[in-house]
C-alpha cells in the first residue's frame, strides 16, 4: 500500500469534524482571504474601489490581516496532520506562505493612487466574506433540502460568476448608469427631480422599489418570451440546485440590459443618493435570499414580498411554473399580470425543461447565446 501522502483533490476520506477536512477548507478560504488582502495593499489603484479606500480603518484591517494569515496557517497545519489527502491543507498553507511573503500584514502600496480604471478585488473579498459568513450558516441550520451540499455540483462556476461581477463592478456600474445619463438626461425636469429628492427617504425608497421592480418585471419576462434573449436567461435558468450563490449565475448581457433599462426611471425622477444606496443595499441582500436553501415560510409575507418560495418557483422545472413569478421585489406585480404561481409546497426539481441544456463550464455558457 502506497503511505506516502497525496495531493490530489479526489479523495473518499470522511468530511465530517475531526478528520481535517473542515480545517483545510478554512485554511484555503483564509488563504485566498489574505493573499487578497496583500495584494489590495500592494496595488490599491488597480485592486481598490477608490469609494471605499477612504472607508477602511487602516490599523484595524492590517490587525485583522495578521489574524487571518495566522488562521490559515494553523488550520492548514491542522489539516495536513489530520487527513491523508493534503491537498486542502497544503494550499492553505501556500497561501499563507505567499501573502506573507509579499509582507503579509505590514505591505504597504508604493506610488501614485488614482481612481481608475481598477478591478474591485476588496469589494469581492468584503462580499466573499459577508455572504459566506451570513448565508452559508443560515443554510446548514435551516435548510430546505437537508442533504443538499456547501459545496455542490458546480459550485465552482458559479464562484466564478461571483467573483467576476464584483472584480468588474466599476465596467457593469458604466455600463448600467451610463446609457440612462448620455441618452435620457434631457428627459429630467428640475422641477420633478427637486420633488422626488424632497421626499422623506421611506418615500423615495419604496418609490423606488415599486418603479424598479415594474422595470424589471417586464424586461424579465421579454428574457423569457423572446427567443433571441431567452438563449442569454437561459443561463441563468441552468442552475439545478438553489441556494445563495445560484443567483450569482447570470450572463453578462442579461444583467447589464436589465440593470440599465431599470435604472432609466430612478435617474430620470432624480431621487437621491441616500435613497439609491439603501435600494441597492436591499437589491443585493434579497436577489441573493431569494435563491437560498432555506425552508422559512413567511406565512402572511408571502404575497406581499418575494421570498425564497416564490422564486423557487420561478427557477422550478414542473410545467405548471413555467415563465410564472417575474418579480424581483413584489409579487402583486405578478398577480396585476396574470404570472402569479405560488402553491403551499416547495418545487421538486430545478432547472429547464427536459432536453435543453447549457455548456457547464463559464466559458461555454458565456459563448452559447452567440451561436444560437
Amino acid at each position: 500500500m502506497d503511505s506516502r501522502p497525496h495531493l490530489s483533490l479526489q479523495t473518499t476520506q470522511p468530511k465530517h469534524f475531526g478528520q481535517g477536512w473542515i480545517s483545510g477548507v478554512l485554511s484555503v478560504f483564509f488563504g485566498v482571504l489574505g493573499l487578497g488582502a496583500v495584494c489590495c495593499f500592494l496595488f490599491p489603484s488597480i485592486l481598490t474601489m477608490p469609494e471605499l479606500r477612504a472607508l477602511y480603518p487602516i490599523p484595524w484591517v492590517r490587525a485583522l490581516l495578521h489574524t487571518v494569515l495566522v488562521a490559515a496557517f494553523v488550520s492548514g497545519a491542522i489539516s495536513a496532520s489530520l487527513r491523508y489527502n493534503k491537498a486542502l491543507g497544503a494550499t492553505g498553507l501556500a497561501l499563507a506562505l505567499a501573502a506573507w511573503l509579499l509582507g503579509g500584514s505590514h505591505a504597504s502600496s508604493s506610488g501614485e493612487v488614482h481612481n481608475g480604471p481598477f478591478l474591485g478585488l476588496d469589494w469581492l473579498l468584503l462580499n466573499l466574506i459577508g455572504y459566506s459568513v451570513v448565508f452559508v450558516p443560515i443554510e446548514r441550520l435551516f435548510p430546505l433540502h437537508p442533504e443538499q451540499r456547501t459545496f455542490r455540483r458546480q459550485w465552482r462556476v458559479d464562484l466564478i460568476y461571483f467573483a467576476v461581477s464584483a472584480l468588474i463592478v466599476q465596467v457593469t456600474t458604466l455600463l448600467t448608469m451610463r446609457p440612462a445619463m448620455v441618452l435620457f438626461d434631457s428627459a429630467r425636469n428640475g422641477w420633478m427631480t427637486a420633488h422626488i429628492a424632497a421626499l422623506p427617504f421611506v418615500a423615495q425608497f419604496f418609490l423606488i422599489l415599486l418603479l424598479s421592480d415594474l422595470t424589471q418585471y417586464w424586461v424579465h419576462r421579454a428574457f423569457h418570451v423572446v427567443p433571441f434573449l431567452w438563449r442569454f436567461h437561459a443561463i441563468h435558468h441552468s442552475v439545478e440546485v438553489m441556494d445563495w450563490l445560484a443567483g450569482s449565475r447570470l450572463h453578462l448581457v442579461d444583467a447589464v440590459v436589465t440593470r440599465a433599462i431599470s435604472y432609466v426611471p430612478i435617474y430620470i425622477l432624480g431621487f437621491s443618493e441616500r435613497a439609491m444606496f439603501a435600494y441597492v443595499a436591499w437589491v443585493v441582500i434579497q436577489a441573493t435570499f431569494i435563491h437560498a436553501n432555506v425552508r422559512w415560510e413567511f406565512g402572511w409575507l408571502r404575497p406581499v414580498l418575494a421570498t425564497p418560495a416564490f422564486h423557487h418557483w420561478h427557477h422550478s422545472a414542473e410545467r405548471e411554473a413555467v415563465d410564472k413569478n417575474f418579480a424581483v421585489h413584489l409579487p402583486v406585480l405578478d398577480r396585476i399580470f396574470g404570472s402569479y404561481y405560488l402553491p403551499d409546497q416547495w418545487p421538486e426539481s430545478y432547472g429547464l425543461a427536459e432536453g435543453a441544456s447549457v455548456p457547464e463550464g463559464c466559458l461555454g455558457q458565456l459563448v452559447k447565446p452567440f451561436t444560437g
